[in-house]
């Protein structure tokens, strides 16, 4: 059972001293008592000497950290446990410059670790979202052209890529990267992610027009600058955007179409767990780590 509470920097560091304690902690979360083997979860694990396991049914050997963010890596288990706290008790995320600085590594390093933790914010959640649900798309970087008239922002120049939102109201949030704003890509994320006959609030953008289909939906016309109708509003996603754009801007100044996703999902990952405390963020994402993506497909394209 994990007894450990540890909400500052300092009481992580009193938890986690040395290698042995985040290994102990790492095979808690990961296995708590009942290890598994990540070659074959149905064969006999035979316990060996130095933290190392064998997979019966395989013959091969392996850890903890093997197939997750820890795989193969020489940082020592307490800089990897330092730059999962700072990545997910900052509101808007870390610089890997800063990290660098705050670790004692090169920036290079500090960029493919936060990486790798971004792979891992990306939590799967089946449950659909219910009761009132705020949708709305963004572009993150990126022309002007490519914005709808009441979103067009002056003085950008970079192609932009969007992004729809819902959340449910003092509930959970959903982000995804999609490829256009149709009705058709805009409805079936929307579909996928809000449960049927569900009250969904929008603005009055036409790839909306027809969800009343499927939904009670109630519209916000901005065109005509109305933004509030009772209960009709959608401020909550909007707010979440003035922080993602917020972190993205302000913090990594620049992130690719390609990785946008992985930055998504941190601030989602966030958002999602705004009530819980520093070490449940904490320890929800070493729960996640079996995720490892390496440098070569990082860098690739």
């Amino acid at each position: 059972m994990i007894n450990k509470d540890f909400n500052s920097i300092l009481e992580l560091l009193q938890s986690f001293p040395d290698e042995q304690t985040c290994i102990d902690h790492l095979e808690e979360i990961r296995w708590n008592g009942n290890v598994v083997s990540p070659f074959d979860p149905t064969s006999k694990v035979y316990n060996c000497k130095g933290n190392k396991y064998k997979c019966k049914n395989t013959g091969k050997y392996f850890n903890v950290k093997t197939n997750t963010i820890f795989d193969n890596t020489k940082m020592e288990l307490q800089k990897w446990f330092l730059a999962i706290w700072l990545v997910t008790s900052h509101k808007k995320g870390i610089s890997s410059l800063q990290l660098g600085r705050d670790l004692k590594i090169t920036q290079k390093s500090a960029w493919f670790m936060l990486q790798r933790i971004r792979q891992c914010f990306g939590i799967d959640n089946d449950e659909q979202l219910d009761n009132e649900i705020e949708a709305d798309e963004t572009y993150v970087g990126g022309k002007n052209k490519n914005r709808h008239a009441n979103k067009k922002v002056k003085g950008t120049t970079r192609d932009k890529t969007p992004v729809l939102g819902m959340v449910e109201r003092n509930g959970q949030l959903r982000a995804k990267k999609v490829d256009n704003t149709t009705y058709e890509t805009l409805s079936k994320e929307i579909i996928k992610n809000v449960k049927e006959g569900a009250k969904l609030y929008t603005d009055d953008y036409l790839s909306y027009r027809k969800m009343r289909r499927v939904y009670d939906h109630s519209v916000v016309k901005h065109h005509k600058n109305e933004y509030v109708k009772g209960r009709i509003h959608t401020n909550t996603i909007e707010g979440f955007w003035s922080l993602l754009k917020r972190g993205i801007f302000g913090i990594y100044h620049f992130t690719s179409k390609k990785h946008l996703q992985m930055y998504v999902d941190e601030f989602v990952f966030r958002y999602n767990t705004r009530k819980g405390s520093e070490n449940e963020r904490f320890n929800l994402l070493l729960s996640n780590i079996e995720n490892r993506i390496t440098y070569k497909e990082l860098i690739n394209g």
